[in-house]
């Protein structure tokens, strides 16, 4: 059974600013608050200086650049958040296969 995320979860994006990979943040957040405007609670970007891009939906990394080989495709991003919290919400078309 999944979880609401009116309840308390929040998703942080962490981002490189040396990199200039803010606006790649704020596009990220976007599209995951469009998707899941009404589940979300908190959505924060986190800059920091160590090259690193990663996403966080509560203590669930659910990309990383480094280990994930580069910057996450929206429609698999969008699945990999839905999974953690509801598995059986229909993404429309980013329900895809990879």
């Amino acid at each position: 059974m999944g979880r609401e995320l009116v309840s308390g979860t929040t998703i942080n994006i962490h981002y490189c600013s040396r990199c200039r990979w803010l606006l790649r943040s704020a596009w990220v957040g976007q599209e995951l608050l469009v998707t899941f405007e009404d589940e979300i609670k908190q959505l924060s970007l986190l800059p920091n200086t160590d090259g690193q891009f990663s996403i966080w939906v509560d203590e669930h990394c659910v990309w990383e650049k480094k280990r994930d080989q580069g910057f996450p495709d929206l429609p698999l991003l969008k699945q990999r958040v839905r999974d953690i919290f509801n598995p059986k919400k229909s993404l429309g078309h980013s329900d895809k296969s990879f």
